[in-house]
Protein backbone atom coordinates (compact mmCIF):
# COMPACT_ATOMS: atom_id res chain seq x y z
CA UNK A 1 0.00 0.00 0.00
CA UNK A 2 2.81 2.77 0.54
CA UNK A 3 6.13 2.32 -1.22
CA UNK A 4 8.35 5.11 -1.41
CA UNK A 5 11.81 5.44 1.26
CA UNK A 6 12.62 7.35 3.81
CA UNK A 7 11.43 8.88 7.13
CA UNK A 8 9.18 11.31 5.44
CA UNK A 9 7.48 8.60 3.63
CA UNK A 10 6.98 5.80 6.18
CA UNK A 11 5.57 9.16 8.35
CA UNK A 12 2.69 9.89 5.37
CA UNK A 13 2.35 5.90 5.21
CA UNK A 14 1.37 5.69 8.88
CA UNK A 15 -0.66 8.84 8.71
CA UNK A 16 -2.50 7.79 6.01
CA UNK A 17 -3.21 4.44 7.24
CA UNK A 18 -4.26 5.78 10.98
CA UNK A 19 -1.28 4.20 12.71
CA UNK A 20 0.36 7.11 13.74
CA UNK A 21 -2.39 7.87 16.14
CA UNK A 22 -1.84 4.55 17.51
CA UNK A 23 1.89 4.43 17.30
CA UNK A 24 1.81 7.75 19.53
CA UNK A 25 -0.95 6.63 21.85
CA UNK A 26 1.31 3.97 22.99
CA UNK A 27 4.26 6.36 23.34
CA UNK A 28 6.18 6.04 19.95
CA UNK A 29 6.77 9.81 18.08
CA UNK A 30 7.56 9.36 14.54
CA UNK A 31 10.86 11.46 13.58
CA UNK A 32 12.04 10.77 17.15
CA UNK A 33 15.44 8.76 17.83
CA UNK A 34 14.39 4.94 18.47
CA UNK A 35 16.60 5.30 21.99
CA UNK A 36 17.05 7.95 23.75
CA UNK A 37 20.87 9.28 23.79
CA UNK A 38 20.60 11.93 26.41
CA UNK A 39 21.01 9.96 29.74
CA UNK A 40 21.93 11.57 32.71
CA UNK A 41 24.77 9.78 34.89
CA UNK A 42 22.42 9.33 37.97
CA UNK A 43 19.75 6.82 35.52
CA UNK A 44 20.55 3.75 35.48
CA UNK A 45 20.45 2.03 31.55
CA UNK A 46 18.50 -1.34 31.32
CA UNK A 47 18.51 -3.59 28.63
CA UNK A 48 16.01 -3.73 25.87
CA UNK A 49 14.36 -6.64 27.36
CA UNK A 50 13.85 -5.38 30.94
CA UNK A 51 12.22 -1.59 29.03
CA UNK A 52 10.04 -4.21 26.67
CA UNK A 53 8.89 -5.97 30.13
CA UNK A 54 8.44 -2.98 31.78
CA UNK A 55 6.03 -1.95 29.41
CA UNK A 56 4.20 -5.02 29.15
CA UNK A 57 3.63 -4.81 32.84
CA UNK A 58 2.37 -1.38 32.25
CA UNK A 59 -0.12 -2.70 29.46
CA UNK A 60 -1.21 -5.53 31.41
CA UNK A 61 -2.00 -3.33 35.31
CA UNK A 62 -4.15 -0.71 32.88
CA UNK A 63 -6.05 -3.60 31.58
CA UNK A 64 -6.91 -5.45 34.39
CA UNK A 65 -5.93 -6.88 38.08
CA UNK A 66 -3.08 -8.44 38.78
CA UNK A 67 -1.08 -10.01 42.25
CA UNK A 68 2.58 -9.16 41.76
CA UNK A 69 3.08 -13.03 40.88
CA UNK A 70 0.22 -13.53 38.49
CA UNK A 71 2.15 -10.11 36.91
CA UNK A 72 5.54 -11.66 36.63
CA UNK A 73 3.93 -15.20 36.09
CA UNK A 74 1.89 -13.47 33.01
CA UNK A 75 4.78 -11.70 31.82
CA UNK A 76 6.72 -15.24 32.09
CA UNK A 77 4.20 -16.61 29.75
CA UNK A 78 4.85 -13.99 27.36
CA UNK A 79 8.25 -14.77 26.72
CA UNK A 80 10.15 -12.88 29.46
CA UNK A 81 12.86 -14.22 31.32
CA UNK A 82 11.93 -14.58 35.13
CA UNK A 83 15.14 -11.78 35.83
CA UNK A 84 13.23 -9.43 33.30
CA UNK A 85 9.47 -9.88 34.36
CA UNK A 86 10.34 -9.31 37.97
CA UNK A 87 13.03 -6.29 37.10
CA UNK A 88 9.61 -5.05 35.15
CA UNK A 89 7.21 -6.05 38.08
CA UNK A 90 9.45 -4.34 40.85
CA UNK A 91 10.37 -1.75 38.73
CA UNK A 92 6.69 -0.23 39.19
CA UNK A 93 4.83 1.48 41.72
CA UNK A 94 1.78 -0.41 42.05
CA UNK A 95 -0.60 -0.33 44.99
CA UNK A 96 -0.94 -4.40 44.91
CA UNK A 97 -4.35 -3.54 47.39
CA UNK A 98 -5.73 -1.91 44.31
CA UNK A 99 -5.21 -4.00 42.21
CA UNK A 100 -6.62 -6.89 44.58
CA UNK A 101 -9.95 -4.92 44.54
CA UNK A 102 -10.09 -3.93 40.60
CA UNK A 103 -9.47 -7.95 40.20
CA UNK A 104 -12.21 -9.02 43.22
CA UNK A 105 -14.58 -6.41 41.34
CA UNK A 106 -14.11 -8.47 37.83
CA UNK A 107 -14.64 -11.89 39.49
CA UNK A 108 -18.03 -10.44 40.87
CA UNK A 109 -18.86 -9.13 37.13
CA UNK A 110 -18.24 -12.71 36.11
CA UNK A 111 -19.85 -14.72 39.44
CA UNK A 112 -21.63 -14.51 42.57
CA UNK A 113 -18.83 -15.43 45.58
CA UNK A 114 -18.66 -15.20 48.93
CA UNK A 115 -16.54 -13.10 50.93
CA UNK A 116 -14.18 -16.96 51.87
CA UNK A 117 -14.08 -17.95 48.31
CA UNK A 118 -13.35 -14.61 46.67
CA UNK A 119 -10.58 -14.20 49.35
CA UNK A 120 -9.46 -18.38 47.98
CA UNK A 121 -9.81 -16.84 44.46
CA UNK A 122 -7.64 -13.62 44.99
CA UNK A 123 -4.93 -15.57 47.16
CA UNK A 124 -5.24 -18.96 44.45
CA UNK A 125 -4.13 -15.97 42.01
CA UNK A 126 -0.90 -14.29 43.74
CA UNK A 127 -2.61 -12.01 46.18
CA UNK A 128 -1.11 -12.22 50.26
CA UNK A 129 -3.98 -12.85 52.34
CA UNK A 130 -4.01 -9.19 53.74
CA UNK A 131 -3.69 -7.97 49.92
CA UNK A 132 -7.09 -10.09 49.53
CA UNK A 133 -8.88 -9.46 52.35
CA UNK A 134 -8.78 -5.86 51.22
CA UNK A 135 -9.77 -6.60 47.66
CA UNK A 136 -13.10 -8.75 49.45
CA UNK A 137 -13.71 -5.75 51.77
CA UNK A 138 -12.97 -3.24 49.05
CA UNK A 139 -16.33 -4.54 46.83
CA UNK A 140 -18.76 -4.90 49.73
CA UNK A 141 -17.93 -8.37 50.96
Amino acid sequence: MCRGEGAAMVRRCLAATGVASLLVGIGVALGAPAVATNFGPSIPISPVSQQSAVRSAQAYLEMSGFSRQGLIEQLQYEGFSIADATFAVDSLEVDWNLQAARSAKAYLEMSGFSRSGLVSQLEYEGFTPPQAEYGASAVGL
